[in-house]
């Protein structure tokens, strides 16, 4: 039998985990991992230091616990329901549209977080760095993935070099939460449809294809 009194710590510690990351997450997208640490995060939520620290150890263990929260965020908000779409043009233009509402209506306080972290990290090297490069070669495949299934369908013009035109979608969504967070100005993301759209239909083989 479970003790109950053991199984009781063990839920209240994973809230309180869930809590810390939660918060973490937040600060990191506006103020980026560096900006983490266990003092804050304590005083923040009410909390003993001891009691963030004996759950992460270190400032890295926390910029890593967090990088992994606020991936587990971004594939339930933009992943995985993208997912349940038909392959395809499709698939690929719901994941552009999740993005950007993703970024849009800040998830994250501070706009796209791995948009942040890439920035901050990208000269690092370290475990931190190789966490947010690894969360990027995912996205990166998923949307390549998705593209190159247009192709399969004949959606796409035979030769379509997925990998490229992945990462030319990928640069103008990443370019609509920069700009709209630099310049407050939410006409980024109409712009980023706009150009993503067009980019696609270039390369469509049908028109019709393409969701209104």
């Amino acid at each position: 039998m479970v003790n109950p009194r053991t199984d009781g710590r063990i839920l209240r510690g994973n809230q309180t985990r869930r809590a810390i990351l939660r918060r973490a997450v937040d600060i990191a997208s506006a103020e980026g991992l560096d900006g983490l640490s266990i003092g804050r995060l304590a005083t923040d939520l009410q909390i003993s230091k001891s009691g963030v620290f004996a759950l992460f150890g270190s400032k890295e263990d926390l910029q890593l616990a967090t990088v992994r929260a606020a991936g587990k965020i971004y594939t339930e908000q933009v992943v995985d329901p993208a997912m349940e779409v038909t392959p395809g043009l499709s698939r690929v233009w719901d994941l552009c549209e999740r993005w950007l509402e993703y970024s849009r209506t800040r998830v994250f306080p501070g706009g796209c977080f791995f948009f942040s972290a890439f920035a901050e990290f990208d000269s690092r090297p370290g475990r931190v760095r190789d966490a947010v490069a690894n969360a990027s070669v995912t996205w990166q495949q998923i949307v390549t993935q998705a593209l190159a299934d247009a192709v399969q369908l004949g959606q796409l013009l035979p030769g379509t070099d997925s990998d490229q035109l992945a990462f030319e979608v990928i640069a103008l969504l990443e370019a609509a939460n920069g700009v709209s967070l630099l310049h407050d100005d939410a006409r980024a993301y109409e712009k980023s449809r706009a150009a993503i759209r067009a980019r696609l239909s270039a390369l469509c083989t049908e028109p019709s294809v393409l969701p209104a």
